[in-house]
């Protein structure tokens, strides 16, 4: 059972971690569009396995509550800033500043634990924080200019699971609330640019509509698949099996993309990965030393 979650998980983070091929693969679609397709398509598979799965009735007694309703509007909407930084900026050859955003998240999510949970951090995880903040000034300093796009996608990303946390949902009922929450909007958009004819889908090469299609199983699977992993194997694997998306990213970024990394960066980067093996040894020391049940996990955003 474990080594079936820990396949689970990996397959998960694995997908998250190509999806720079996916959205290059469409990248000559505005990126506002391609976001309104990810919702929209993403929405109706969502909704056709939650029929298919008979969990409509389960569906419809947790989310058809005004206090859901409400979380998951506010879910949604960060979600959605989300998913259009990082379209936008893979489509914008912008690969390795956003897998640096998925790096940072954790940290970021312990950072906002604190300030607004009250919760207490143990001196090496503050050292952590530390070095984070660090790098990110660091790599400030050198460019002239903060990395906005990563720290768009990890705070984004952090403040959704700070929501989540005081709504949790499964995997698959909580991208079926907050892509139905954005769909009327999305649906109301692609009309109207397909009407005006700056529409892409259904204008352009078959292959092209097909991948937008294909959107929505490419956004909910991974999601489905963290979800039957995380159930199935400790905090801990899944907080040093999450690193691997961003390293994926990353590597896309460099080797197959050709985008820039000079030492500047990776004295930067360096500084950020030096904070998260920190982060991430503690953290396994601190579950070999306790029993206590382990916070709710919330999968990436991408």
């Amino acid at each position: 059972m474990k080594n079936k979650g820990v396949v689970f998980a990996m397959a998960a983070y694995v997908l998250w971690g190509f999806f720079p091929l996916y959205f290059k693969a469409v990248q000559q679609v505005p990126p506002l569009q391609i976001l309104m397709h990810r919702i929209a398509w993403g929405f109706l598979f969502s909704l056709f396995i939650v029929l298919g799965l008979k969990q409509w009735g389960d569906f419809k007694r947790l989310v058809f509550r005004k206090r859901i309703v409400l979380i998951s509007t506010g879910t949604a909407v960060i979600l959605g800033i989300n998913w259009f930084t990082y379209v936008w900026a893979v489509t914008s050859n912008r690969v390795v500043e956003s897998s640096l955003g998925y790096f940072i998240n954790p940290l970021v999510s312990v950072l906002l634990g604190v300030i607004f949970l009250k919760e207490q951090l143990r001196p090496w995880q503050w050292a952590a924080v530390g070095l984070m903040t660090a790098g990110v000034l660091y790599l400030t300093i050198s460019s002239g200019q903060l990395p906005w796009v990563s720290l768009i996608l990890a705070f984004s990303f952090g403040f959704y699971g700070l929501f989540k946390k005081t709504a949790p949902l499964g995997a698959l009922h909580s991208t079926t609330l907050e892509t139905a929450v954005l769909t009327i909007p999305a649906v109301a958009y692609l009309l109207l640019i397909n009407s005006s004819g700056t529409g892409v889908f259904g204008h352009s090469s078959t292959l092209l509509d097909v991948l937008l299609f294909i959107s929505g199983p490419v956004t909910v699977i991974p999601l489905l698949l963290f979800s039957l992993g995380a159930r199935r194997v400790p905090l801990t694997t899944i907080g040093l099996l999450q690193y691997i998306a961003p390293t994926l990213q990353f590597l896309l970024g460099v080797l197959v993309f050709h985008e820039p990394f000079d030492q500047s960066q990776l004295i930067g980067f360096g500084i950020i990965w030096l904070a998260l093996i920190l982060f991430s040894v503690d953290n396994l020391l601190a579950r070999r030393r306790t029993t206590l049940p382990a916070p709710l996990t919330i999968p990436m955003g991408q």
